[in-house]
């Protein structure tokens, strides 16, 4: 048996594919879900004792490439779906892929398109990749490869939870998306209302916070937890949505009010998705 694998080490392989992938410009966040707070990491290699840190006390380390125009995250699939869009007859990876286990049989593919990919087609392609319909592509974050997944729903009997595995990499080739012929209209999402219809909001649906503007962003995130609710989202995962898609959070300032705030805004969104 050879001399234990050095984790600091390990990780700075996985940071150089990835500068690799994203053509060296991509971006590291920690998300506090419990303070409700989201802050930017520089990935540089000096930082991997910092995140390792700071994930084991809790927190969730995502990444997301500086510029996503060329990049598309499919989320929440599982190996069919993996086998049927990501790899040929043979087995062999499809160009362009980046693909990292989140957690046991469950996947997250990033894709390096050979041009830049507008929402509207980005929307249209991730349905047909069967991506999960709660993660819009705009602004997307992924789950950093090397790192615990969080997620409370995960954790194992002895008190742990999973690692976020780098699966495949290929940064010397981009994937030929065809380019879309339909009007934008045909394939951008409509507004949907937070109250059921035809027995609650449709699977495949695409569901932005951009689609559940109020006016007002409390009532904004009331409607949009309510309809991530009935989609059969947990409330972790309602959480980060609205951590990562709302922009502005002057009225609630510091970790306290913040988490006040998400925590009665689920919990009220719950009580009406149980009731209706």
């Amino acid at each position: 048996m050879g001399p234990p694998i050095c984790l600091t080490t390990s990780m700075k392989r996985i940071f150089t594919k990835l500068h690799r992938f994203f053509n060296a410009g991509y971006n590291l966040s920690v998300l506090d879900m419990e303070a409700g707070s989201r802050w930017i990491v520089n990935p540089s290699p000096s930082n991997i004792g910092y995140l390792k840190a700071e994930n084991a006390d809790g927190r969730h380390i995502l990444l997301q490439p500086a510029s996503q125009s060329e990049y598309l995250l499919v989320d929440d699939i599982g190996r069919k779906t993996i086998r049927l869009h990501h790899q040929f007859s043979d087995a062999r990876w499809k160009p362009g892929r980046m693909v990292v286990e989140t957690s046991l049989d469950n996947y997250q593919v990033w894709i390096h398109a050979s041009r830049s990919l507008p929402l509207h087609e980005k929307r249209h392609w991730l349905k047909k990749l069967k991506s999960d319909p709660g993660a819009d592509p705009s602004n997307r974050w992924g789950r950093c490869p090397g790192f615990r997944n969080r997620k409370k729903k995960h954790v194992d009997s002895a008190g742990g939870f999973p690692l976020a595995k780098l699966i495949w990499i290929d940064w010397k080739y981009k994937a030929n998306i065809p380019k879309l012929t339909l009007p934008v209209s045909a394939v951008e999402p409509s507004a949907l209302s937070p109250q059921p219809q035809e027995g609650g909001v449709c699977r495949n649906s695409t569901v932005s916070r951009l689609k559940y503007e109020r006016g007002d962003e409390s009532a904004t995130d009331f409607a949009y937890a309510i309809a991530l609710l009935r989609k059969g989202m947990d409330e972790d995962s309602v959480r980060i949505r609205l951590i990562e898609e709302r922009l502005e959070w002057k009225n609630h300032a510091g970790h306290r009010r913040k988490d006040a705030y998400l925590k009665r805004t689920i919990q009220r969104a719950r009580q009406i998705v149980e009731s209706t």
